[in-house]
């Protein structure tokens, strides 16, 4: 935008003049009212002969009073009313009589003494009320109504061609990049973009063309849509939002008219900004390698690429698109001249979680020993939009609790709840099966405290939370970007350790420890096929190979995979297992005694925290108080490795009868 230039207003188009639409009823209304008075009012007279019904009545004084007409004609008549009752009305009877006024006449009238005057009434306004003018409203009715129906034909049955994008102009979208926080690197990569549309001249001079699209890349929640409005903010710009999936209808060729439609608009209010969210609903790959593709989705996609090939930046229409699927995308799509550059919006770090949380924040009340820092190290991996799901629990939580602000305990919750789900206390277990869970829930915390390189205990609990009936917890400190092999066989051990558990105390397994075991498969697989981590296969990948994702089918074993390697692979991976099951025993089998008493204290008390689990494991018996703090400025001056993701391990559920289908799995989380 062009420093000085007077700033024109956008809007939606032209409106219906509903001002002068109102004025034009009131008054066809008025002149309706006034013709029907009238005519109602001509109806009321009553024609009489002049002789002898006139006459009788004005010699037998039964006359009131007489009006002689006189027209632009010259015609003369006589109207007047009675003193006799008409019986329908209950008022006196009116009549009219058609001859001229005459000397003998008035002579007679003035002998009766009976009132009379002489009118001259104007014609003209009934001739015209009742002629052209009729016509003339009747008109102006009918081409209000079609104006209105143009205005309204991007909504009515026959306007599927037009584009549903919705506009929101400089006056109304208020979010800039106060509103955002957590996207840095993106924030600094579309600067440029404002600047153009600021100041187009900055970059003309160098011969300099600005990206004509702009495509966001990222998991849901990370705040693509919020970006694009930001952008849009800070240019101060119009901006147009439309979802991919409104461009797609059963009609063929509608996708594409609403395309086109949505650029010819774009350009009436340039500078602007049209935002396409999820444009993989409408811009797959054409080439999917198995028969025939969507014709309507087809001619949708080269519309789009035909337009964004067509129009030129130094217009100042932007194309931001987003998508969380930029490998379903077509390459005319992605190629230079159409979508420019890719902006990666990831995850939020440890800074970007805390700034988010902070913006968040302030539309609740928060107590001021809330420390948003320590929630943001407990929350990797939480996307933006988890984040403000966070603070809107805890504020349910606080007000649940008749509290006036937030407190630490109510964001702890909060979490654990977005992260695990809810608390299910009303799942009421016996005994044996408390007992079982207890058991289960410290083998899981033993391990994971004596293998090296693990992440902290946050807390470990019988209660029934989500589909489990358990759950120890463990919470990075920050945020993780590669593993070791040491770390991932520590990760195995605790996986078995619940198994384990149940195996050295009741002498029997159960089907608790499903989803363990696939979690814990899965990671052996990994670290044999794509990390080469196994001294036997050594540094090679061996993952499977994908068919096409348009085919549907399922990924099968990659051809370049040989029967005797797949099975070494098998063998890799359950000697992976294996060992990390030997390793969980012989942990459990030192620590007894510890086993013994952390499943008691957990029968008793249903949860433990992180730390007291480590100074049981450490001094054998619950410490005091002095010495949890020391446990925990231990570990608050540790400085771990890159964490892995939480892990929730959860407890066995009732065993099922011999014919019963196996439970689902108890919802472990990674």
């Amino acid at each position: 935008m062009e420093p000085g230039k007077p700033v024109r207003k956008e809007t939606g188009g032209e409106q219906p003049p509903m001002r002068w639409m109102i004025i034009w009823l009131v008054m066809m209304g008025v002149f309706l009212a006034v013709y029907q008075f009238m005519s109602t009012g001509q109806e009321k007279y009553k024609t009489v002969p002049f002789r002898p019904d006139f006459m009788t009545m004005v010699n037998e004084g039964k006359v009131s009073s007489c009006v002689v007409i006189i027209g632009p004609d010259g015609r003369q008549y006589i109207r007047g009313e009675s003193l006799d009752v008409d019986k329908q009305t209950k008022k006196p009877s009116r009549f009219e009589v058609n001859v001229p006024i005459t000397e003998y006449l008035q002579k007679i009238l003035d002998e009766k003494k009976i009132h009379y005057k002489f009118d001259y009434p104007n014609n003209l306004f009934m001739q015209i009320l009742t002629g052209p003018l009729s016509v003339l409203i009747v008109m102006i009715v009918l081409s209000l109504l079609f104006w209105r129906q143009i205005r309204m034909a991007g909504r009515g049955a026959m306007s599927f061609g037009k584009s549903r994008a919705r506009l929101m102009t400089r006056e109304k979208n208020k979010t800039t990049f106060k509103d955002v926080a957590g996207v840095d690197e993106a924030r600094e990569e579309v600067q440029e973009i404002i600047d153009f549309l600021r100041d187009p001249k900055k970059f003309q001079k160098l011969g300099g063309r600005i990206p004509k699209g702009v495509l966001l890349v990222g998991p849901p929640g990370t705040g693509k849509t919020l970006l694009a409005k930001a952008i849009a903010g800070e240019a101060e710009v119009p901006f147009f939002s439309i979802s991919g999936s409104d461009f797609v209808e059963m009609f063929v060729g509608v996708g594409a008219s609403r395309v086109r439609d949505m650029f010819e608009q774009g350009k009436k209010s340039a500078p602007c900004i049209i935002f396409i969210d999820e444009i993989d609903a409408v811009g797959r790959s054409r080439f999917s390698g198995v028969g025939g593709g969507h014709d309507e989705r087809e001619q949708t996609l080269n519309a789009l690429l035909v337009e964004m090939d067509g129009f030129d930046t130094q217009e100042g229409v932007i194309i931001i698109a987003a998508t969380n699927r930029p490998d379903v995308l077509d390459q005319a799509l992605l190629r230079p001249g159409r979508f420019d550059r890719q902006i990666v919006i990831d995850l939020p770090a440890l800074d970007g979680r805390e700034a988010i949380l902070k913006i968040h924040a302030q539309r609740v009340k928060l107590a001021t020993t809330v420390d948003l820092r320590r929630v943001a190290r407990g929350t990797p991996g939480f996307s933006g939009a988890d984040l403000a799901n966070l603070i809107n629990e805890a504020a349910l939580l606080a007000a649940r609790r008749g509290m006036e602000a937030i407190q630490q305990a109510d964001m702890e919750e909060a979490r654990d709840k977005v992260r695990w789900g809810r608390e299910r206390r009303s799942r009421v277990l016996d005994e044996k099966e408390k007992k079982l869970t207890a058991y289960h829930e410290a083998g899981h915390a033993i391990v994971l405290n004596c293998v090296e390189e693990a992440e902290p205990l946050h807390k470990v609990t019988i209660i029934p939370r989500g589909q489990a009936l358990g759950a120890t917890m463990q919470l990075p400190e920050k945020d993780r970007y590669t593993e070791g092999r040491k770390k991932l066989e520590g990760m195995l051990s605790g996986l078995m350790g619940g198994r384990v558990a149940e195996e050295i105390v009741f002498g029997d397994i159960t089907t608790g420890a499903q989803s363990d075991i696939k979690q814990a498969t899965r990671i052996a697989r990994l670290m044999v096929c794509e990390w080469g981590m196994s001294p036997t296969m050594g540094p090679q990948n061996f993952s499977e190979r994908e068919e096409s994702m348009f085919s549907g089918l399922m990924a099968g074993r990659s051809q370049d995979i040989s029967e005797d390697t797949a099975r070494r692979i098998d063998e890799e991976v359950s000697r992976l297992l294996r060992e990390a099951h030997q390793r969980a025993t012989e942990l459990l089998q030192k620590h007894r005694d510890k086993l013994d008493l952390l499943t008691q204290l957990l029968i008793e008390r249903e949860t433990l925290d992180g730390v007291e689990v480590a100074a049981i494991v450490k001094h054998g018996r619950m410490p005091t108080p002095e010495e949890l703090a020391e446990i925990e400025a231990a570990q608050k001056a540790l400085t771990p490795q890159p964490p892995p993701p939480p892990a929730v391990t959860a407890e066995p559920p009732p065993m099922p009868p011999a014919a019963a289908t196996p439970p689902p799995p108890a919802g472990d989380a990674t």
